[in-house]
């Protein structure tokens, strides 16, 4: 556990890549996003902060923040409801003469007088676009160990197809970062940056003030690489089940990749439950000459026709003679009878109207906005 002379607050960055999934974030965040099927992105990060005793957390957020804003609430899912500390949401400063933040120095200036004012000792900064079960104690002790000024998340990886111009690698040498290259091009397995960081709370302070005095606003880009011989970046590896959101296949593949037991039980270890926003619904109905196969259903489904392959959140239905094959159906999807769907993600509350015929491929699933009738 997190001793009171090594105390950790978290800041959690809910926009950072947004432009890589433009179909999913028209009116939410990244950060919001939904994912296996009762949860959303941020649920991960945030659950993993507040089972490693993090109790004081920002949620920074820049546009598209009203969904987020709805589905974190108060923070009583995770039990940061706190008259100290707790979970907080901070949306830019609305004055004309400010503009939005377009990076994380941008984004940590303008929260720098409340980071001035807290009592941890660090500071561990994340993204959410990464659904892991991940201890950030032996992060913060690992850390304290190395005796490094800033220490980052790393695993091995390929890099994701649709990240090839928004990544970050790290060349390491006896556990240091000797180079973080920007937007790698070489093929095969590389050391990824997962955008998670922890430094001490002072040192940020001073690096965040220097860097928006000279209008940089890259924390990565133009604060750690400027810095490697400066500073004592140490590079902790991530062995762990890891789900990589970067274009709208990878979302596809990694939440059919949860169909698979293994990946489950690595991603929702009960020693480390992932909370979310509750819902209050009926378990799944699997009524008379349903078919179900391979599947994740969450509450509150109502299934009369026949599922195969697929992920399905809350309270979607599946009419009679209605076949779904390999698809991702968000929240209150309805398809109507005698419709047949193969390869397609639905957004929240879309509905497929009877004896309607749609299908994308693997490589190309189709994408039916929210709210939209087909």
């Amino acid at each position: 556990m997190v001793s009171s002379n090594a105390s950790a607050l978290g800041v959690i960055f809910a926009n950072t890549y947004d432009n890589l999934v433009p179909e999913l974030v028209a009116e939410r965040t990244m950060a919001s996003i939904p994912f296996g099927g009762r949860y959303r992105m941020i649920d991960f990060v945030l659950s993993n902060m507040a089972n490693s005793g993090i109790d004081n957390v920002s949620v920074i957020v820049r546009k598209n923040y009203h969904s987020l804003m709805d589905h974190l609430g108060a923070g009583r899912e995770w039990d940061l409801t706190r008259k100290r500390g707790g979970l907080n949401i901070v949306p830019p400063f609305a004055e004309r003469s400010v503009k939005m933040y377009s990076g994380r120095v941008d984004a940590l200036a303008s929260i720098l007088s409340w980071i001035s004012a807290q009592k941890e000792k660090y500071v561990v900064l994340s993204d959410a676009c990464i659904a892991m079960n991940f201890d950030f104690n032996k992060l913060i002790e690992e850390h304290v160990k190395s005796g490094a000024d800033v220490t980052m998340v790393y695993n091995r990886a390929e890099i994701p197809e649709g990240a090839r111009n928004d990544n970050y690698t790290v060349q390491i040498k006896d556990g240091r970062v000797t180079e973080l290259l920007s937007n790698d091009y070489r093929p095969g397995v590389q050391n990824l940056a997962m955008n998670i960081y922890i430094i001490e709370r002072d040192s940020l302070i001073q690096l965040v003030r220097d860097a928006s005095v000279r209008g940089l606003v890259y924390f990565e880009r133009d604060i750690l690489a400027r810095n490697l011989s400066l500073l004592n970046v140490h590079a902790y590896e991530y062995t762990g089940y890891a789900a990589r959101i970067s274009d709208m296949k990878s979302y596809f593949d990694e939440n059919m990749r949860l169909l698979e037991g293994d990946n489950v039980e690595a991603l929702f270890d009960p020693a480390n439950p992932i909370y979310t926003k509750i819902r209050d619904d009926n378990p799944s109905r699997y009524l008379t000459g349903s078919k179900v196969k391979n599947s994740l259903l969450a509450d509150g489904c109502v299934i009369e026709g026949t599922v195969e392959n697929s992920v399905l959140f809350r309270g979607c239905q599946v009419k009679k003679g209605a076949v779904v094959r390999n698809c991702v159906l968000m929240q209150d999807t309805v398809v109507e009878a005698g419709s047949s769907v193969e390869y397609v993600v639905t957004d929240k509350n879309v509905h497929i109207t009877a004896d309607k015929k749609l299908s994308g491929t693997e490589s190309f699933p189709v994408f039916v906005a929210k709210n939209h009738t087909v």
